[in-house]
């Protein structure tokens, strides 16, 4: 790796920082900034009560004071505080467990969209205008235009309570298959099309023709060029697609109450868990930065002539 290359690379890791920096800064104030408490919604609380545990976990102090801590205690232990709702339980502790279930569900929904997406988007680029092309592109199309919420009801209802065939939660492995169709759906449709799009671009650039008038193999051509630099766009679109699934889809785990961090997140959202809204925004946040970054590394594996600037 030459220096220009590992310059760029330290300044996309500064400006990494300074995102998630920014994200943290924003929802802190934000999130304080809305009318209401965590503790309102309890029932026949007194005003001593109420102070108490304002007091426990520190939401009497200055705003800013509030802020410096909670920054202090990311920086120093990577500690995001105890939840406010779930007594006893710190807040890594409630993420960790949740991604062990988002992360299984996401990256299996991840990898199996970006692998059919992929095979699927070559095969209607290869036969353009085809019958199977004109399948691919409709039922691709209807998928992308469905909303996870909708999709995922129409399987619990079809596969869950009419055919009985997977249990209606995702407590068991069993249960945990329509969520990874549920999650895959939608980018598995937009790989295709995407795949698709950039490989009937690059079958039309100058030097696939001249390799075929040079009489390289067909599977050659497709393997060794086509498919290689028609994967840049789709590099483009896997890393944050891949952040925003492991952290979990708050539809599709609320509808097949799967126990992972997006179900999580909209609890703390209802229950006002400051701590607990908190640790999953910057969670997200970072995965999908360091995602991203991971993806401009990519370009230049895949391909060697781009220069990271």
């Amino acid at each position: 790796m030459n220096t220009k290359n590992l310059l760029y690379i330290l300044k996309r890791i500064g400006l990494a920082v300074l995102t998630v920096w920014v994200v943290i800064t924003v929802t802190f104030f934000v999130m304080h900034a809305v009318p209401g408490g965590p503790f309102l919604g309890e029932k026949a609380i007194s005003p001593e009560a109420q102070a108490a545990l304002e007091a426990k976990y520190g939401l009497d102090k200055p705003l800013f004071e509030q802020y410096v801590t909670y920054l202090g205690d990311i920086i120093t232990k990577f500690d995001f505080g105890p939840s406010v709702k779930q007594r006893g339980r710190d807040v890594v502790t409630i993420i960790t467990d949740g991604m062990a279930t988002s992360a299984k569900l996401g990256v299996i929904a991840a990898f199996g969209a970006l692998v059919i997406g992929i095979v699927l988007g070559s095969i209607a680029a290869l036969r353009r205008n085809r019958l199977i092309d004109r399948v691919i592109m409709v039922i691709t199309t209807a998928f992308v235009s469905m909303p996870s919420f909708i999709m995922g009801t129409l399987l619990l209802l079809l596969f869950s309570l009419r055919l009985q065939w997977f249990p209606a939660n995702g407590e068991t492995w069993q249960g945990l298959v329509l969520p990874v169709i549920t999650l895959s759906l939608y980018p598995m449709s937009y790989i295709t099309r995407l795949t698709r799009s950039s490989m009937l671009d690059v079958l039309g650039q100058d030097y696939i023709r001249t390799a075929r008038a040079k009489g390289v193999s067909r599977g050659r051509i497709i393997f060794g060029h086509a498919m290689k630099n028609s994967l840049i766009p789709v590099i483009t679109y896997f890393g944050p697609m891949l952040a925003y699934i492991v952290t979990g889809s708050l539809v599709v785990e609320q509808i097949f109450a799967v126990s992972g961090v997006g179900r999580a997140f909209v609890k703390s959202i209802t229950g006002r868990d400051y701590p607990l809204i908190m640790g999953t925004t910057i969670i997200l946040a970072a995965l999908i930065v360091i995602m991203n970054l991971i993806g401009d590394i990519m370009y230049k594996i895949v391909d060697p002539r781009i220069n990271l600037e």
